[in-house]
């Protein structure tokens, strides 16, 4: 029997879990490199029991030192091709276009990292592209936190574009258009134009011979496709090319009035300027026809796009309207809603831009639509918070209790329970305790890190397996401790006291409020900490 093949995986799983190795675990790491012991599997049971048993004897420090002497074969992660079913070739140009209308959230965060990923993966550029050209939503605000968050994200862009300083080359094609008769100038109420889309009617106005710089100058009308009014994709009915708005534009002032819609400004950014692959959600899937269209009538590269499934996390409101509806009326905070998933939402509660990454690339690119939870997106949060964050205590409506013949000690809890070197917090206590929890009769109660009491009065020190202690945390009376309040996902606010040393604790550092929650400083008030809760 190879027992130093088996002392090795011993202590690697009793060194990954807190110097307690699992039977189960090493058997199955003892198999996959020598699998013929299978044929002796009672044996082997038996002989990692004995192993385990004298492991699990030894400190960690102990386990470490031993576990020095062996050497393990790297495993080689297959990694999954998530661009695969596209079937790349050649030069890549990926774009991600935002309408700079509204906070971004996950959904635009998803479109982003995927178009980066794809670029990177081939070696290709990416672009950012603000497809503003709708002066009536788009605002500076809106750009400024677009780039702000789109950098905190990590995204490093080839290109920077904006539509709208591409006026006159969108003027350039639509002259086109009406040169080559597959556009046309409607005078159609709004009300006509959607009846007759609907009955799948030419409209009247197709037969007017106009010219470009009459119709530009005389500020009336629309600009349409000379489409298909009988064609089942109803896009394809004629659509809205130009209409003339007299709003101010956030960058180019009052100096246009004819403005492009979404597909034909998309469609000429895209084939203009070479963008080979988009990926974007099932939203503008029915879309992809006319725009492909508009390229082929323009002579323009034709680009490669894929719709996939949108991303929709349950019970949380992403249409830009009616989240500027509830801001307006007092029902949202503001965009940084911890009801949100605004990417200025999650960064407020203390997710981490590494977590969001790899969630919604872990969403993949799938076509069926799919609702996550925030389950989902805690998790990759979690595993990154978990090592990093350090710990302290939190009481929520305290309330006030005397310990008899409490030993008066002082605790020192580790900041980080597996990370000694971050060193300890060292609490002095007295008689008087603030707890939470409802003390009940004749129930062994155990002050997390300090010691163990029963209706009231003083046990001992030692924390005894054998005692079935039910643990709390706690705070002394003490005049230092901090005014504490927390920011709640569903917007309440809890409110308690807090250790002294979260006096120390750095703004938008994230810290464990032990058997509470991950929370996020958010702010320093003059008499208090404001945290946001993260997740549990």
């Amino acid at each position: 029997m190879d027992e130093e093949l088996i002392l090795k995986y011993a202590l690697q799983n009793a060194v990954n879990y807190k110097g307690k190795a699992n039977p189960g675990a090493v058997i199955g790491k003892v198999l996959q490199e020598n699998p013929s012991l299978k044929n002796k599997i009672k044996e082997l049971s038996k002989k990692i029991n004995d192993v385990i048993k004298k492991v699990n004897q030894l400190s960690v420090s102990e386990q470490e030192t031993q576990l020095q002497a062996f050497t393990f074969k790297k495993q080689k992660k297959k990694e999954r091709d998530l661009f695969s079913i596209l079937k790349v070739k050649g030069k890549i140009r990926t774009a991600f276009p935002p309408g700079p209308e509204k906070y971004p959230h996950l959904g635009h965060a998803k479109a982003l990292i995927l178009n980066y990923e794809l670029a990177k993966k081939h070696e290709g550029e990416f672009y950012l592209r603000f497809e503003d050209t709708n002066p009536e939503l788009v605002k500076k605000e809106y750009y400024e936190i677009m780039l702000d968050n789109f950098s905190w994200l990590g995204i490093k862009w080839d290109k920077l574009q904006y539509a709208s300083d591409n006026m006159e080359l969108f003027y350039r094609y639509a002259r086109k258009l009406l040169e080559k008769e597959k556009s046309y100038a409607c005078y159609c109420s709004k009300e006509k134009i959607s009846d007759s889309r609907l009955k799948g009617i030419e409209c009247e106005c197709r037969k007017n011979k106009v010219f470009w710089n009459d119709f530009l100058k005389s500020k009336k009308g629309i600009l349409r496709l000379k489409g298909s009014m009988k064609h089942k994709n109803t896009t394809m009915r004629d659509p809205t090319l130009f209409r003339f708005v007299n709003s101010r534009h956030a960058r180019q002032g009052s100096k246009y009035h004819l403005w492009p819609n979404y597909d034909f400004q998309n469609a000429v950014m895209d084939g203009h300027f070479k963008i080979t692959y988009r990926l974007r959600s099932k939203e503008f899937e029915l879309r992809a026809e006319l725009q492909k269209y508009i390229q082929k009538l323009l002579n323009l590269q034709q680009t490669k796009t894929y719709e996939f499934g949108r991303l929709n996390l349950e019970g949380v409101e992403s249409s830009g309207r009616i989240i500027r509806e509830k801001i307006k009326n007092k029902e949202f905070l503001g965009w940084d809603d911890p009801r949100l998933t605004t990417i200025v939402a999650l960064r407020r509660r203390g997710f981490l831009p590494q977590a969001i990454y790899d969630f919604v690339l872990s969403t993949g690119i799938s076509k069926a639509e799919s609702t996550i939870t925030w389950d989902d997106i805690i998790a990759k949060n979690k595993r990154l918070l978990d090592p990093i964050a350090n710990r302290y205590f939190f009481i929520e409506n305290p309330k006030k209790i005397k310990i008899k013949n409490s030993p008066g000690i002082s605790s020192h809890a580790p900041l980080h329970p597996e990370h000694p070197e971050k060193g300890v917090r060292v609490i002095k206590t007295g008689d008087d305790f603030y707890v939470q929890d409802n003390l009940e009769k004749d129930r062994i109660y155990r002050f997390m890190h300090l010691f163990n009491f029963k209706n009231l009065e003083f046990i001992s020190e030692e924390l005894d397996p054998r005692i079935d202690a039910k643990m709390i945390h706690w705070l002394p009376v003490a005049k230092d401790l901090a005014k504490v309040e927390v920011v709640m996902p569903d917007a309440s606010v809890k409110k308690g006291f807090g250790e002294p040393l979260l006096k120390e604790v750095r703004v938008n550092e994230m810290i464990q409020f032990e058997r509470f929650a991950f929370c996020k400083l958010d702010k320093k008030e003059k008499n208090k900490l404001v945290f946001y809760l993260t997740h549990r």
